[in-house]
């Protein structure tokens, strides 16, 4: 046996510690308790009140069992759970006391100052990874979710070997981050996962908040620091790719057949229309990129001919690049303690001591697991390091992972087949760690070791960009940058 509710979207929740305006009375006819069951309608429907009367063996009303949400607390309950009384004794006034529990839960969150609209969100980690794992994954994705402004209220992981077809992760714990949700006030839930249409659909459905997952938050901040027309044509297309597998009929608008001439009788559903529409802005915009291409090539053949070397500056993103290129080029490129803050590529000359001068660009940064849709789009221009004399892999050695961060980017280099192209692993933020553990770490990894706010940390790194370009200039190939093997100074030491 169960409860039917009805469909309840009518109810809506406003913004704000809001219950649903509804309360549930039902009968238990052996006269038990509240069941989990009762409980979780109540957590995820987000009642007023719910409420269950035992039945007599007379038939006649027994005790009723009373159960309403209750705000964040020290023992950590979801709900308060009344003492059963008989229904004849029962006295309360509902309104006052669900007027009394939101003010409650209104208190118990974070304040937020008038006028701001920022989303609050909770992330939410679902993996068999180690623990360490997965709490770095979740501050990477804290991150991101700072970058794109939104306001994170809290975090949660749960380790799983299996997961849930429908909801990713167990009905239980979604459950608890729907009540925890309400809690804290947040509107939107942010997966470090990609989810399937099918999972996204299923979990906004049960916990009835906005969910969106990390391709979604990445594209996001994209499609804000995106400034040229060439970054906004690229960052549209990732979306589109991404939206078309997700449209689906459950808006009930987008099932309807369209009505005219031509659209009688069986005819495109509103559906088809929407992915006839968005497969044919994918073609117009993958024809533009193509034209951009072209331009891109005719410029790279004229760099070719002025025989001026390349220097392409990479890394893990928000690890110093823009804030290197300032400094080495006297420049003022924006520079933001965010990830992404830089998107679209820079191009400035630089001077060496000896009269010598090269062309150095900054890309956009790289990031574990970057979706494959982004990764397509920004292809072309990633391709142009092919093109490059020496890459400097800059890495933020301040980082407690920075290992993994250079392995990442190293991973990228290799799919897009740079192997053959010097490469200099640059050690930035020295200056925050240990210089004896800097210098320990630099002999280990071959890597040059500097600050890119301190310019008198830069000379040794200078001299081994020079001595790249004298070797490739005397005809003198540096060994494949990623056989990790040291040679003697001043061959430039390669990775």
């Amino acid at each position: 046996m169960g409860i039917w509710v009805p469909d309840l979207s009518a109810y809506r929740l406003g913004s704000g510690p809001r219950l649903r305006g509804l309360r549930c009375v039902h009968t238990h006819l052996k006269g038990e308790a509240l069941s989990h069951e009762d409980l979780a309608d109540l957590a995820l429907l987000r009642l007023d009140l719910m409420a269950a009367i035992g039945v007599l063996d007379s038939g006649l009303p027994g005790d009723i069992f009373l159960a309403n949400l209750v705000p964040i607390n020290q023992k950590g309950q979801n709900w308060r759970c009344w003492d059963p009384l008989p229904l004849a004794n029962l006295e309360i006034n509902a309104l006052q006391m669900i007027q009394a529990l939101e003010e409650e839960f209104r208190r118990s969150q974070r304040v937020r100052e008038a006028g701001d609209r920022r989303d609050r969100a909770i992330l939410v980690h679902a993996s068999s990874a180690p623990k360490w794992a997965s709490e770095d994954s979740l501050n990477e994705l804290a991150d991101l979710a700072d970058s794109a402004g939104v306001v994170v209220l809290d975090k949660l992981s749960q380790r799983r070997h299996q997961f849930h077809p429908r909801f990713l992760m167990g009905k239980e714990k979604l459950m608890d981050l729907s009540i925890r949700a309400f809690q804290q006030g947040a509107d939107l839930l942010i997966f470090d996962q990609e989810l399937n249409p099918s999972q996204m659909s299923s979990i906004s459905d049960l916990t009835e908040l906005r969910v969106i997952d990390r391709t979604q938050l990445i594209l996001d901040i994209f499609a804000q620091r995106a400034h040229t027309r060439e970054g906004k044509l690229k960052v549209e297309l990732a979306q589109l790719k991404y939206l078309l597998p997700r449209l689906t009929t459950r808006d009930s608008g987008l099932s309807r057949l369209t009505g005219g001439i031509g659209g009688r009788g069986p005819g495109e559903t509103k559906l088809e229309i929407d992915r006839r529409k968005v497969r044919d802005r994918i073609h117009r915009l993958s024809e533009e990129l193509e034209g951009i291409n072209r331009s891109r090539e005719v410029r790279r053949v004229q760099r070719e001919k002025s025989q001026i070397p390349v220097i392409s500056i990479v890394g893990y993103t928000n690890v110093g690049k823009s804030t290197l290129l300032n400094a080495l080029t006297k420049s003022q490129v924006y520079v933001e303690d965010k990830l992404f803050a830089t998107l679209d590529p820079t191009t400035r000359r630089l001077r060496f001591p000896r009269e010598r001068e090269a062309i150095i660009t900054d890309t956009v940064g790289f990031l574990r697991d970057l979706p494959k849709d982004l990764m397509d789009a920004f292809r072309a221009t990633l391709e142009e390091l092919k093109d490059a004399d020496l890459l400097l892999n800059v890495i933020d050695i301040s980082h407690p992972r920075f290992e993994d961060q250079m392995a990442a980017v190293e991973k990228i280099l290799e799919e897009l087949d740079l192997k053959g192209i010097p490469l200099l692993r640059v050690f930035n933020k020295a200056d925050r760690i240990d210089p004896e553990t800097a210098q320990r770490l630099s002999r280990a990894f071959d890597a040059v070791c500097i600050s890119a706010l301190k310019p008198e940390t830069f000379p040794p790194l200078i001299e081994k960009m020079e001595a790249v370009f004298s070797l490739r200039k005397n005809g003198v190939l540096s060994p494949s940058p990623f056989q990790n093997r040291p040679v003697d100074y001043p061959m430039p030491e390669t990775v």
